[in-house]
């Protein structure tokens, strides 16, 4: 006797549902966002030349800092182009010079030396608009030439 549907073959059972891995990696940075080539601008306005007043500023920043939640944003201060003895404005086109000094806070009490590397403080709900905490402060010496007084200071930003 032979079986005819012994040669048939039977239905293999699949399997309907399974899994697969989905994976991010997130890099924890900061992203300068604008002013890419000046980070702002620290002007102490216009006076006569023969004021003695203090004039303090903060930074007029084009530029926002954005950084992960969490990372260690550190930023530090060159002396200028006109660093001899600390920081100096120098007469456009002559040699005079007004001294300034930066501070790292409002209150003008911590000073940002040259090349010092301080902590940028931001928390998690400015993360995305942190702004760099940079006041200038000058004592109007009263006898200088007329004039606009200027200099460029280069700014490190680590992470």
């Amino acid at each position: 006797m032979v079986c005819l549907g012994c040669w048939l073959p039977w239905p293999l059972l699949a399997a309907t549902g399974a899994t697969f891995q989905v994976s991010a990696s997130i890099v924890p940075g900061c992203l300068v966002v604008g002013g890419v080539t000046q980070y702002g601008n620290l002007n102490f306005g216009t006076y006569s030349a023969l004021s003695t007043q203090v004039v303090k500023v903060a930074l007029s920043s084009g530029v926002t800092v954005q950084c992960t939640p969490g990372v260690a944003l550190s930023m530090s201060v060159d002396g200028g182009l006109h660093n001899s003895g600390g920081r100096n404005v120098q007469l456009n086109g002559g040699t005079a010079r007004v001294a300034y000094q930066l501070f790292q806070d409002a209150a003008y009490s911590q000073s940002l030396g040259i090349a010092q590397s301080v902590n940028v403080p931001y928390l998690s709900t400015n993360a995305n608009a942190i702004t760099l905490p940079i006041y200038g402060y000058m004592q109007l010496p009263g006898n200088r030439p007329g004039g606009i007084y200027s200099d460029v200071v280069q700014v490190q930003l680590s992470f």
